[in-house]
């Protein structure tokens, strides 16, 4: 059986990322890119559906991890009573065939150690054909070779390769395991100490540009980072977690494939880049979204895949058991065929901050100039928004219990509108000034009148709804009200009355039909949205005991899954997952700045804070945005 969600770290190389688990086994890895299909996929079923373990024979060893600062190379050191060894995990950046290279050091002592190596392609699916060439174990499947440098001789049974080997204090052992086209010649082996040396380098090159100088630079810092592993780097696309099907409550359902870009995350992300001094990212991301957006503005989708693929057809993958029996196992998103017109909001809050901050329009290898299209395409937006505002949709939850006037959904076209409004008076952009200014002050208008229960003194779910819905803590972080508006206050409270469990905060109360059965855990962007309501509306105590509490959800490595089970104690949901880190960066900057640091506001904030930044100028290296 996998082991806990939070007992996983994560290796990456900007095109991909793998799933190692504190025994040492390398549960997920999807090759080459992050949607691809899994090699290795026991994470959602079982051994014989592909893992890649290194450890000590000994079951019972003691384990220690910890990333090297301001990089993604993991170290796991694993005592035995005979000895302690270090497994060193790290992926070779270079631009699109993964290299997973283990470096294996003896400590103290003497440890036996064990390889269980099983190539299933295809989502545990395919077992493919391996042979040994020399030192090297080569294993095809179609289009797709994976390739073992071992420095130990591994011998097969019952489909699987195994090999027993001691290491002593002071033995270096060093297995690269590499992903190529099965129709390529095999490429030259790699010097893993060299590839460490690199790779080291180019993390603490990139970690340096971050100009974070707040009150926790530490969990900011490996959340940067977290960022930039689930960043597709030949287009720039951020996906919204590395995995597939974790299921947001043990045994249920629910359970999606967030291995894509979702355009709801653009605007934090960007916030988040901005504000930390990342404006290659930011700005690589800008592109990305101007390519995936190009064309009808009635045909924008809600996501995208990482090269801006439109197709994300839904289906499921029977042969797999599921994480802890939660099925379906799903690949592809249904989601994608969604109306949720809150995304214009966000596609538009996301130019604004791009255009406000001058991100440099990219012109490498003869790519078209995309940011002359910007204003245009956002015209048609505006035009196509303009005309459809008023209709239902899905909402930003994406529920599949039918569409309804969603509170959040009208919230966010008037921030496309009052962005757009804002754009032509600070810009001199060209477009209907006055007909959009009373459009924004229209749909404000209706959303108080519609969208607020005066009786509860809450903003509710839906118009003519009386259930709560944590999307409202966004209303004053986007601007819609201010933080010391009463129906602000108000609606704090209601969150905490009726949304606020074991000291968690629910997406929605469990009484709202979203076409699903069962339950799900506390989603953990919310509670990070409570804590930087309590900031914005003077609860300073509460706002950092809360933000604390969720800094002590990290598991040992810094990491965050998309919810929690308060009950159970567990993580829950697809991992590691962006939107939760990009929550903890940007609550980090509100409470500096509302507790006395140098913090700031959202959206403004990234703002001033990428202007200063680019005034100051910022260093170009191997792993910029694109």
């Amino acid at each position: 059986m996998a082991s806990r969600i939070e007992d996983y770290a994560v290796v990456g190389d900007l095109n991909t990322l793998a799933l190692i688990d504190r025994d040492g086994s390398v549960d997920w890895f999807c090759a080459p890119r992050f949607d691809s299909s899994a090699v290795f996929a026991s994470l959602l079923g079982d051994g014989e559906n592909g893992r890649f373990r290194i450890g000590p024979a000994e079951g019972d060893a003691r384990v220690r991890r910890s990333y090297r600062e301001g990089s993604l190379v993991l170290d796991t050191e694993s005592t035995t009573d005979s000895g302690t060894v270090r497994l060193t995990d790290f992926m070779r950046i270079d631009g699109g065939r993964p290299a997973l290279v283990r470096i294996v050091t003896g400590v103290q002592g003497s440890v036996e150690m064990e390889l269980d190596l099983r190539f299933r392609f295809d989502y545990g699916r395919t077992t493919p054909w391996v042979r040994r060439m020399g030192h090297r174990l080569v294993a095809v499947a179609g289009p797709n070779m994976m390739v073992l440098d071992s420095p130990v001789e591994p011998h097969g049974r019952k489909f699987s390769t195994r090999a027993m080997f001691s290491v002593h204090e002071g033995d270096t052992l060093a297995f690269v395991l590499r992903w190529q086209p099965s129709h390529l010649d095999l490429e030259e082996s790699l010097d893993a100490g060299r590839e460490l040396e690199r790779t080291l380098a180019l993390w603490h090159e990139w970690s340096s540009r971050n100009t974070y100088d707040g009150g926790w630079p530490e969990p900011v810092s490996r959340s940067l980072i977290t960022l930039k592993a689930l960043t597709y780097q030949p287009t720039g696309g951020i996906v919204a977690a590395g995995t597939t099907s974790l299921p947001e409550l043990l045994g249920g359902e629910r359970n999606w494939d967030y291995r894509y870009c979702w355009l709801r995350d653009s605007t934090f992300t960007l916030a988040s880049l901005l504000a930390s001094g990342y404006t290659d990212e930011a700005a690589a991301w800008r592109e990305w979204l101007l390519r995936a957006i190009a064309g009808d503005p009635a045909q924008l989708q809600i996501m995208y895949g990482v090269a801006g693929e439109r197709e994300l057809s839904e289906r499921s993958l029977d042969w797999l058991a599921g994480y802890e029996k939660s099925v379906p196992v799903r690949v592809g998103n249904g989601a994608v065929n969604q109306r949720q017109l809150d995304v214009y909001g966000e596609v538009l809050d996301a130019l604004f901050v791009a255009r406000t901050v001058r991100l440099e329009v990219r012109e490498e290898r003869g790519a078209p100039n995309m940011g002359d299209a910007s204003w245009p395409l956002q015209l048609k937006l505006l035009d196509y928004l303009e005309s459809s505002w008023q209709e239902p949709d899905e909402g930003i939850w994406e529920v599949r219990g039918g569409q309804q006037h969603f509170t959040h959904s009208k919230v966010m076209t008037w921030v496309a509108l009052d962005r757009a409004v804002r754009t032509l008076e600070i810009f001199d952009r060209p477009g209907p000034h006055d007909r959009w200014s009373a459009l924004r002050d229209q749909i404000k208008a209706e959303v108080l009148a519609k969208g607020f229960d005066a009786d509860a003194n809450t903003f509710v779910q839906a118009y003519g709804s009386q259930v709560v819905d944590a999307s409202a803590l966004l209303f004053p972080m986007v601007g819609f009200l201010s933080g010391d508006d009463p129906r602000v206050r108000g609606t704090v409270e209601a969150v905490e009355k009726r949304l606020l469990h074991d000291g968690f905060v629910q997406r929605y109360e469990r009484a709202t039909d979203d076409g699903l059965s069962g339950g799900e855990g506390a989603f953990l962007m919310c509670s990070f949205w409570l804590a930087n309501n309590y900031a914005m509306i003077g609860r300073r105590a509460d706002a950092e005991r809360l933000f604390r509490q969720m800094l002590d959800l990290r598991n040992d490595v810094g990491l965050l899954a998309e919810e929690y089970d308060p009950a159970a104690g567990r993580m829950l949901g697809n991992f590691p997952q962006a939107f939760s880190h990009t929550a903890l960066i940007n609550t980090a900057y509100v409470l500096d700045r509302h507790m006395g640091g140098r913090g700031i506001r959202h959206p403004e904030s990234a703002l001033e804070a990428a202007e200063h930044r680019r005034h100051d100028g910022h260093h170009r290296g191997d792993m910029k945005g694109r």
